[in-house]
């Protein structure tokens, strides 16, 4: 049935009730809304370059056993452990990397910001629905009765207002206003798409920052296990040195050496003590670095951290998972891809202004003169229609903020290859740093070996008295040198597998869960 008016079948014309123009009017934009389309470019994640397989020279599929111990650390295929940092087997380690996530205030500004975006998501997202918002007002008005006056002359040729003044009236009114934009053109819908793009970047932010800073509690533990034991040898080679000058003294004393030997056992003596208070001040700095990193004040770790502990030992495997799997666990790599969505979006939103804009107007109210009439139906107003804009001239204007959402678009583009090529090249330096760590580490030991040797034949030689108190000075110096190397390269391993785990990108897994889009 049409409504309006409509013919019967004897030809008589029957008058139906009908909606007003001006609601049939809305229906339509409705309509028009409904069938609106999203102008721009729709955003499709770019496909991530990725290797088959990573090379057999880095990961093996076995790991190597010579007897009952490993020869060394291998990378194997198998799928990453999110909680890497259990891998070093040491439990208060465990206990300071699971307190990032609550206690460091870096990762707590990154939730921060997450809110922000949130809110702003909130905000952009509520451009979509329509405003309604009551309002009162009262007034009380004078006219001016000159202008009464002079109106009605000019109008009728008399004066109708007799000399008489216009009297004072009061206005009271309330009631509703309404507003609604119709995205006909997809731009508040693209604005909504940009900041859930701009809600996803905080959220990898947050994701990079936490694995970024479990990987620096972590280095600065082992740092501090490394500079302990650095003080450990440092205070043994002491001990000895204090031996050794007692023995040159004892042999002086006989007849046996010369001064110079007391002399020179003297000033290694006094060397070794010069690196003691220094080492000291590096493992305090250290544990307040650690205590920052947990947003605690410092010195606020020492009793937990002073007790020396060996440095964390390598797993006999590093299971580093597939090369597919990469782009899915590095945040950065998300935060590109989020960035160039935003900016995909953007342009949409560019497109969109070049286009009319249409609002829905309306309000319903009651006015009156007097108060008590304000109660009444037939005191009340309305109105109700479209405002429509189109954008003639901008001088430009329009022109240049759609040159600008593509040019950014086309950085963020950039942007994600690079972040892509920079994940990669992390990861694979990561690898070679870790595997080349571990030969340099097997020679230094043999080297600490055969200058401990050295010393104690260079001990039993000065005895002897064949041979001098310098090539024991010579001999006890390559032995701290070399234990000294041996210990920087130990921690240099641990370190250079927990910059392997940071660059393999997990350890937010179980802290901030991925939620994947049902789309």
């Amino acid at each position: 049935m049409r409504m309006g008016y409509q013919v019967g079948s004897v030809g008589m014309k029957e008058k139906r009730r009908s909606l007003p123009r001006e609601v049939r009017s809305a229906l339509g934009i409705c309509v028009i809304f409904v069938a609106g389309c999203a102008v721009g470019p729709d955003y499709k994640s770019p496909v991530v370059w990725s290797p088959k397989e990573w090379s057999s020279q880095q990961v093996q599929s076995t790991t190597l056993f010579s007897g009952s111990l490993a020869e060394k650390s291998n990378l194997t295929a198998a799928h990453l452990d999110v909680e890497w940092w259990k891998a070093f087997n040491d439990p208060l380690l465990n206990s300071l990397v699971e307190r990032v996530a609550s206690q460091n205030l870096d990762v707590q500004a990154a939730s921060a910001r997450i809110e922000e975006s949130r809110a702003s998501l909130g905000i952009t997202g509520a451009a979509q629905y329509p405003t309604l918002s009551g309002n009162g007002l009262y007034s009380r008005t004078q006219s001016s009765s000159m202008f009464a006056e002079r109106a009605s002359r000019s109008i009728s040729g008399e004066d109708v207002m007799g000399g008489r003044s216009i009297p004072q009236w009061n206005v009271w009114y309330y009631g509703l206003d309404a507003m609604w934009e119709a995205d006909l053109w997809g731009k508040v819908r693209r604005d909504v798409e940009k900041a859930e793009a701009t809600l996803q970047e905080s959220e990898e932010e947050r994701r990079a920052v936490l694995i970024a800073q479990m990987a620096e509690v972590a280095r600065n533990y082992i740092t501090l296990r490394g500079l302990q034991t650095q003080l450990d040898i440092v205070v043994a080679n002491r001990k000895v040195a204090v031996e050794e000058v007692e023995l040159t003294e004892e042999r002086y004393r006989g007849g046996l050496t010369t001064q110079l030997d007391v002399e020179n056992a003297r000033s290694q003596l006094k060397t070794l003590d010069a690196q003691i208070p220094q080492l000291k001040e590096q493992v305090r700095s250290t544990i307040n670095a650690i205590g920052l990193l947990l947003g605690a004040p410092p010195q606020a770790l020492a009793k937990e951290l002073d007790t020396p502990q060996k440095i964390p030992v390598l797993p006999y495997q590093v299971p580093v998972g597939l090369p597919s799997q990469l782009a899915e666990r590095r945040p950065d790599i998300r935060k590109a891809d989020a960035e160039l969505h935003a900016a995909t979006a953007d342009i949409g939103v560019a497109e969109a202004q070049f286009y009319p804009r249409l609002i829905l107007n309306g309000n319903l109210g009651f006015q009156a003169l007097s108060f008590r009439d304000l109660g009444f139906w037939n005191a009340r107003s309305w109105n109700v229609g479209p405002i429509i804009t189109i954008p003639f001239f901008e001088g430009g204007k329009l022109r240049g903020q759609l040159k600008l959402a593509e040019a950014t678009q086309k950085e963020a583009a950039v942007n994600y290859r690079k972040t892509v090529l920079t994940a990669w090249r992390e990861v694979d330096d990561a690898m070679d740093s870790y595997q080349k760590e571990q030969s340099r580490n097997r020679e230094l030991q043999q080297n600490v070996q055969a200058n401990r040797n050295a010393l104690a034949l260079a001990r039993e030689q000065y005895q002897h008295g064949t041979q001098t108190f310098l090539n024991v000075l010579d001999a006890q110096r390559r032995v701290l040198s070399s234990e000294v190397d041996l210990v920087l390269s130990t921690t240099t391993q641990s370190t250079n597998l927990v910059k392997l785990y940071n660059a393999l990108g997990g350890g937010w897994e179980h802290t901030y869960k991925l939620v994947r889009s049902e789309n």
